[in-house]
């Protein structure tokens, strides 16, 4: 199961609250028992109709079962820790939730 996050931050936010977005976001690939995970900004790729680059910050993070992804969401202190200290710096979160096909 993989969980893409997708982030516009509030605007306007001083280098220290980005850092500290920027800070805790990188710390949820690290969660033990992810399969794997990563953070990333708009990449520089050329505009299409197609392309979406008006998020500020994006998160990654592929589940091993789905059990892992609802404790993750319900239980796991590194993502609430998260929630709770970044959720008054975006003004905009969206969730795309895919199970890879057999």
């Amino acid at each position: 199961m993989i969980h893409n996050v997708y982030f516009w931050l509030k605007k306007p936010l001083s280098a220290e609250q980005r850092a500290l977005f920027e800070t805790e976001l990188k710390l949820l690939p690290k969660i033990g028992y992810l399969a794997s995970g990563a953070v990333g900004r708009p990449a520089a790729t050329a505009p299409r109709p197609v392309t979406d680059h008006s998020f500020d910050y994006s998160l990654s993070l592929t589940f091993k079962t789905m059990k892992d992804h609802e404790f993750y969401q319900n239980g796991c202190p590194d993502h609430q820790r998260f929630v709770d200290t970044c959720k008054p710096l975006f003004e905009r979160v969206v969730v795309y939730d895919t199970e890879e096909l057999a």
